[in-house]
């Protein structure tokens, strides 16, 4: 069995939380410019799009379930990427509840839900690409080192 470095996610882990969080946030984007700025609306307004949205955000927060008992807890011991690290844990909680809101919220409450929504869905998405820059960085950066 490969071993792994502290926090270090294995190959399969890493691609899956990646590519969940990307088509999350993609389809996301996506409705955002449809539904809101009316570009392509027939395509990227679509309902289908939303439906991918909540199903990836659901598999989403399955693989941020496999992150937190490791890569996680091996962050905050090690202090490294604490503020894009803390910061995707407190937008991505966030995320949940406006996204419940938004489902199951009272109606007055939507108009606000939504906005918090995408400010802070666009900003997540942001954080986590820093993230993993930071991550790739880093590594590249140590592997280098003599």
């Amino acid at each position: 069995m490969k071993k792994h470095g502290l926090g270090k996610m294995p190959n399969w882990q890493r691609w899956f939380t990646i590519s969940v969080l990307c088509v999350c946030s993609l389809s996301g984007i996506a409705f955002l410019l449809g539904n809101e700025f009316h570009i392509s609306r027939s395509l990227l307004g679509d309902r289908t799009v939303l439906i991918m949205h909540g199903v990836s955000a659901a598999i989403a927060l399955i693989a941020f379930g496999t992150v937190l008992p490791f890569h996680i807890k091996a962050g905050l011991k090690a202090k490294k990427n604490l503020i894009s690290g803390i910061s995707q844990l407190v937008f991505l909680a966030v995320l949940v509840i406006t996204a419940m809101l938004l489902y199951y919220g009272p109606e007055e409450l939507h108009e606000g839900s939504e906005m918090i929504h995408w400010i802070l869905g666009l900003i997540f998405f942001a954080i986590f690409i820093f993230h993993g820059i930071a991550r790739s960085s880093g590594t590249s950066t140590r592997a280098s080192s003599p």
